[in-house]
C-alpha cells in the first residue's frame, strides 16, 4: 500500500498550520519517493526530488539508508538522475552525518575505481560519527596495503577535520532582544504543555515566548541582516529550571545558524545571555550546540559613600544598571580580547563564555564534533602507531599541593578518562569522566532518539552500568499524543539497549515510576555519576547532572561526559529538629539561611556536598532533588556506613522487583546492577572501602552550617506574584514562614507528589486523616487534593501495610491502568484524586489546575504558567510546602495557622532526620583513588569508539 499520498495530505495539513513538510524518517516513504524520482514522467517527480534532497533526516534514520543507497548507486553509475551529479551525490552524503552515510563513503573509498575512491576520500576525511566497525574496516584495509584508507587514517591522525573548519569570526556583532525581566525559565523558550511536539522542530518552534516576540525577532533580523539577534534575561539568569534542549533549540531555530542547506529546521549557535549569567544546566545545552552563554553584569550592586551596599526596606540589595542591554541595542563579542563592546566602549568581561575548549565547540558547530573527534584522532594515530599531535586545546587539569579533595573532586578524579597527569585533581580541571549510569524522560526522549541518530549510534556504549527510560511525564493522561509517541519511544530505546518503562512487546506491566525515582534505585555506588535527561536527576548517591537530550544521547553512544571538576559548597547541620517539623522545612530553611548569611546565592553553579548522614537515599532525594531550585550544578549526599548500606539494600530490593516484573534485558543489566550493590556492600562491612567522605583538609567554595533550632514552624516558597519588582517573582528565593500567611490564604488545589515526595509522605497523609477522624469524624475537603505516588512500589507497599485502604475511603477518584483517562482533567471537585504514579501536575504538559488558582504543592516548580496559569481575574500561583501543610490547607481550603498544623501532626514521625553525631570526613589518601582512575581509563579505552550493530 503506497503511504505516498497520505504524506501529501499530511503536507496539506500542515500548510494550514503554516508548516512545511515533516521531515521524512521513513524509509518506506522514501523508497517511493526514490521510484517517482526515476519516473522522468511522472507528475509528482519535482516535488519527489525535493523532499529527496532537502527534506530527509540524517544520521541512522531508516529514511537515511534508503537515501545513501540511493546516492551510492548514482556515484557507482548504477543510478542516474539529471538533477543529481557524481559531485552533488557525494555533497550530499557528506551532509548525512554517519551511519549508513559513512558505510556508504567507506564503500566507495574502498572500491577499484580511483576516481571515485579519491572523492569517497576526501569527503570521509570531513566526518567525525564513524563507530567502531566503521574505523575496523579503514584499520583492516590499511593493513592490507590499501592506499586510500591509510591516507584517510592520515587525516584523521591530524584531526583534519577539525583543522580545516573555518575559524571562529574575531568580532561577532549582535542585536539585543530582552525575553523578560528576572530570571527566564526554560518554560518561557520551550513549555511543557508543548512537550508532545519536541521532535517537531518546526511546529514545536512556534511555542517560544509568543507569537508577538518572534514577529519583534525576526523585525530585528530585518532591521540587523548583518548581526545576530542575543536573548536576554534581564536583571536575571537566563535558562533556570532545566536543560530543555528543546528550548536551544527554538532559540537557534529563531536566531541561530541553518546546520546544513539540506537538513531542515536543525539550527545551531544561538547566543544567550543574562544580567547574572546562565542556568548551568542550560549553558551546557547551549555549548552542545556551538552556541555562546553570557553573563552580563549589567545590573550592579549599588554602594553608598563607605562601600557598604545600599537596601531596600525589604533589606534585598538595590541594584542600579552599569550599561544598558535595551532591546535594539547593538553590542559586539570579541572572540580574542574574550570582551563585549557596545563600540569601543568595553562594557564586560566574558573570557568564560570564550574558553579554549568553548571556542573549540563554536568552530566545530557543537561540542558532539569534539568529543567524537578527539576519539576518532587517537584511534587513528594508535592504529598508524604514530604519536598523536595536540590539535585541541590542553585540557586544563589544576592540582594544590597539600590540599585534599571534596566528595566530588574523588568521585570525577576515580572516573576520569585521558588524564595526562599522575596528580589528583582539584575544581576547575577539565577532565572527561566515565559515565555510570544514564537516564532518558519520555518528553525529551523523542529528541534523544533523533541525537542518537543524528550522531549514527545504533547500541548503548557497553561502558554504562545501566540506562532507564522513563514513562512518567506522560503518566497522567493516555492521550492520542501519548498513544502516537511513546511506543515509537520504547522501542526505540529497547533496541538501543536501555531498560524501558513499557515493554514494546507488551509482556510486563508498564510502570510509570518517577525516573528520578527509579535513577536514585539503580544508583548503586555513591562514587558513581549519572547524567539524566531532566533537571532533577540529582541522586542522593553519587553525584548527577541533569542534561539535555544531546548530551544524554552522547553519554549512551560513548559512556562518557566532558566537564570542568565544579566547585563544591559545603552544608552542615546543627541543633535539634523541633517534632512537629518536616524535613521538607530542613531543606526551605537551608536555602533561606544560606540567602540571609551571604546575600548571594553561593550555591549557583556548583555541587551542594550536603552532610545528611543519617537518613536513607529515597528520603535523603528530598534534599539532593530540590537543589535544582537552588541553582546548584549538583548535589551530592555524604551518608554514613550503616545508613549507605541500608539504602543500597532498598536499591536492591526495588531492582529485584523490576526483575521479577520482567523487566530485565538480554544483558542482564539489571541483575548486574544486584551484583555490583552486593559487592559494595562487602566493601564497606569489611572496612576495604568505607562511604565516600571528602578529606579534612579539602577547600570549598563556601560552607553553610544550618541552625535546626531556628527551624519552629513550616517554610513555604512563594513565587511571590505581585512583588513590584518584577525580577524577583517566581524565583524559588522567597521562602517564608507559615504564620506569614496568618491562615488566611485562600487555596484552590492541594497537590502531594513528584519526586520529591517518598512513601513516608504518602503515610503521613494517612496518619493525618486518621488523626483527623478521631477528632472530628469523616474527614471533608474544601479544596481539591491531588495524590500521586512517585512509584508502583509505594502503592504496592501501602497495600500490603493496609494504608491504602483510608486513601481509596476518601478518594473520589482512583487511576485504573485498564483504562486509562484519555483526556486532561479541566475541572476539580472538593475531593481526593489518586492519580497514577507519575509526574502529574508538577509536569504541566497534562494537567493543570484551573486557571487563577492558587496552588500549594510538595513539587518543585513554581515559574509562572507551569503547574497553574493566570487567569483575567488573577494571577495564578504554586506555593510549595510539606506533604503536612499541603494535606491540612486542602482539608481547610486555606493555609492553616501553626496551631491548626501542630494539632494535625501531633504524634506522627514526620522524619527520621537528625545531624549525624560525628564530622564526615576522612584523612587524605590519594594512591587509591589514582589506581582506581588508571582502571578506569583502561576499561574505557577498550571501547574507544561506541559499538554499533551491522
Amino acid at each position: 500500500m503506497s503511504i505516498y499520498p497520505e504524506y501529501i495530505k499530511e503536507i496539506a495539513v500542515r500548510k494550514t498550520q503554516g508548516l512545511h513538510p515533516l521531515p521524512i524518517d521513513d524509509d518506506q516513504l522514501l523508497a517511493e519517493i526514490i521510484t517517482l524520482i526515476k519516473d522522468t514522467n511522472n507528475e509528482n517527480r519535482a516535488d519527489a526530488l525535493n523532499f529527496f534532497i532537502y527534506n530527509t533526516l540524517p544520521g541512522t534514520t531508516a529514511a537515511a539508508g534508503e537515501k545513501a543507497a540511493f546516492l551510492k548507486a548514482i556515484i557507482k553509475g548504477e543510478e542516474t538522475v539529471a538533477e543529481i551529479s557524481q559531485a552533488f551525490a557525494f555533497e550530499l552524503l557528506s551532509h548525512m552525518k554517519g551511519g549508513p552515510s559513512v558505510a556508504a563513503l567507506i564503500d566507495l573509498a574502498l572500491e577499484d575505481n580511483q576516481a571515485v575512491a579519491q572523492q569517497a576520500a576526501e569527503v570521509l576525511k570531513t566526518q567525525v560519527f564513524l563507530y567502531e566497525a566503521d574505523m575496523d574496516r579503514l584499520a583492516a584495509a590499511h593493513e592490507a596495503g590499501n592506499t586510500i584508507a591509510t591516507e584517510i587514517l592520515h587525516s584523521y591522525a591530524q584531526a583534519e577535520f577539525f583543522t580545516k573548519l573555518p575559524e571562529v569570526e574575531t568580532t561577532i556583532d549582535v542585536v539585543t532582544y530582552v525575553a523578560g525581566e528576572g530570571d527566564i525559565s526554560t518554560d518561557l523558550l520551550s513549555p511543557g504543555n508543548q512537550a508532545h511536539s519536541r521532535s517537531d522542530r518546526e511546529l514545536h518552534g512556534k511555542c517560544m515566548i509568543s507569537e508577538q516576540a518572534q514577529k519583534e525577532i525576526v523585525a530585528l533580523q530585518q532591521q540587523h541582516p548583518d548581526k545576530r539577534v542575543m536573548l536576554i534575561a534581564e536583571k536575571g539568569t537566563m535558562g533556570v529550571g532545566s536543560s530543555r534542549m528543546s528550548g536551544v533549540n527554538n532559540v537557534a531555530l529563531w536566531t541561530g545558524k541553518q546546520a546544513s542547506p539540506y537538513v531542515p529546521f536543525v539550527n545551531y549557535a544561538p547566543i544567550v545571555a543574562g544580567t547574572n549569567g546562565i542556568s548551568p544546566i542550560f549553558l551546557t545545552t547551549v555549548d552542545v550546540t556551538g552556541g555562546i552563554g553570557l553573563d552580563l553584569k549589567n545590573w550592579v550592586k549599588k554602594l553608598d559613600n563607605d562601600g557598604n551596599t545600599v537596601v531596600d526596606e525589604n533589606g534585598d540589595a538595590v541594584l542600579e544598571q552599569a550599561y544598558s542591554v535595551d532591546t535594539g541595542t547593538v553590542l559586539t563579542i570579541n572572540t580574542e580580547e574574550k570582551k563585549l563592546y557596545n563600540g569601543d566602549q568595553e562594557l564586560v568581561d566574558i573570557a568564560a563564555a570564550l574558553t579554549p575548549q568553548k571556542l573549540e565547540f563554536i568552530k566545530a558547530g557543537g561540542s558532539y564534533a569534539i568529543v567524537f573527534g578527539k576519539k576518532l584522532q587517537s584511534f587513528a594515530a594508535e592504529t598508524l602507531g604514530l604519536e598523536m599531535p595536540q590539535v585541541f586545546a590542553p585540557s586544563k587539569e589544576i592540582t594544590v599541593e597539600n590540599q585534599g579533595l571534596t566528595a566530588v573532586e574523588k568521585i570525577f578524579n576515580k572516573n576520569a578518562v585521558g588524564v595526562s597527569s599522575n596528580d589528583v585533581l582539584h575544581a576547575g580541571s577539565d577532565v572527561r569522566v566515565k559515565v555510570n549510569i544514564v537516564g532518558s524522560q519520555d518528553t525529551t526522549g523523542l529528541m534523544t532518539s533523533q541525537e542518537l541518530e543524528a550522531m549514527a549510534a545504533t547500541v548503548i556504549s557497553p561502558t554504562v552500568d545501566g540506562a532507564y527510560q522513563s514513562g512518567c511525564h506522560t503518566a497522567s493522561v493516555w492521550d492520542k499524543k501519548a498513544q502516537r509517541n511513546i511506543p515509537k519511544l520504547m522501542s526505540f530505546m529497547n533496541r538501543f539497549g536501555l531498560i524501558t518503562a513499557r515493554d514494546p512487546k507488551g509482556e510486563y506491566h508498564a510502570m510509570t515510576d518517577v525516573i528520578h525515582k527509579v535513577l536514585n534505585d539503580i544508583t548503586v555506588d555513591e562514587w558513581a555519576i549519572i547524567i539524566g535527561g531532566d533537571s532533577h536527576t540529582r541522586m542522593s548517591k553519587g553525584v548527577a547532572f541533569g542534561a539535555d537530550s544531546g548530551t544524554v544521547a552522547l553519554a549512551l553512544a560513548t559512556g562518557e561526559a566532558s566537564m570542568p571538576i565544579p566547585q563544591s559548597v559545603k552544608v552542615t547541620f546543627k541543633g535539634d529538629l523541633k517534632d512537629h517539623m518536616d524535613f521538607r522545612d530542613v531543606v526551605h530553611a537551608t536555602q533561606a539561611q544560606m540567602l540571609k548569611q551571604f546575600g548571594d546565592n553561593v550555591f549557583q553553579g556548583r555541587v551542594i556536598e550536603v552532610h545528611i548522614g543519617t537518613l536513607p537515599a529515597d528520603q535523603a532525594f528530598t534534599f539532593t532533588d530540590w537543589t535544582a531550585e537552588m541553582k546548584a550544578k549538583a548535589s551530592i549526599c555524604i551518608s554514613q556506613d550503616e545508613t549507605l548500606i541500608e539504602s543500597l539494600e532498598i536499591a536492591k530490593s526495588r531492582i529485584q522487583i523490576m526483575i521479577d516484573k520482567g523487566m530485565d534485558n538480554h544483558n542482564q543489566v539489571l541483575q548486574g546492577l544486584i551484583d555490583k550493590a552486593n559487592t559494595r556492600i562487602k566493601e564497606i562491612q569489611s572496612g576495604e572501602k568505607p562511604a565516600l567522605m571528602p578529606d579534612d583538609n579539602a577547600k570549598y567554595a563556601a560552607e553553610v552550617v544550618v541552625d535546626l533550632d531556628q527551624i519552629i514552624e513550616p517554610m513555604i516558597a512563594d513565587p511571590d506574584v505581585n512583588n513590584d519588582d518584577v525580577s524577583k517573582r517566581y524565583t524559588h528565593d522567597t521562602i517564608r514562614a507559615l504564620s506569614h500567611y496568618q491562615g488566611e490564604k485562600h487555596v484552590d488545589l492541594g497537590f502531594v507528589g513528584s519526586c520529591m515526595v517518598h512513601k513516608g509522605d504518602l503515610k503521613i497523609i494517612v496518619q493525618m486523616l486518621r488523626n483527623l477522624e478521631k477528632e472530628q469524624g469523616f474527614v471533608k475537603f474544601n479544596a481539591p487534593l491531588i495524590v500521586a505516588a512517585p512509584t508502583y512500589n509505594i502503592i504496592d507497599e501501602l497495600k500490603q501495610e493496609g494504608d491504602w485502604d483510608i486513601l481509596q475511603k476518601y478518594s473520589g477518584f482512583e487511576f485504573d491502568d485498564q483504562s486509562p483517562k484519555q483526556n486532561a482533567r479541566l475541572e476539580y471537585e472538593n475531593m481526593m484524586y489518586l492519580e497514577r504514579p507519575g509526574c502529574n501536575l508538577c509536569m504541566g504538559n497534562q494537567e493543570k489546575a484551573a486557571k487563577g488558582d492558587t496552588v500549594l504543592a510538595t513539587s518543585t516548580r513554581l515559574f509562572q504558567g507551569r503547574v497553574v496559569e493566570d487567569s483575567e481575574r488573577k494571577k495564578g500561583e504554586s506555593l510549595l510546602a510539606s506533604t503536612p501543610v499541603v494535606v491540612l490547607a486542602a482539608i481547610l481550603g486555606r493555609t492553616p495557622t501553626l496551631d491548626e498544623y501542630i494539632k494535625s501532626v501531633a504524634g506522627i514521625n514526620l522524619t527520621q532526620f537528625a545531624p549525624p553525631l560525628k564530622a564526615l570526613k576522612t584523612k587524605s589518601n590519594n594512591a587509591n583513588l589514582l589506581a582506581a582512575r588508571l582502571k578506569a581509563a583502561s576499561a574505557q579505552k577498550k571501547g574507544q569508539l561506541p559499538h554499533v550493530v551491522n
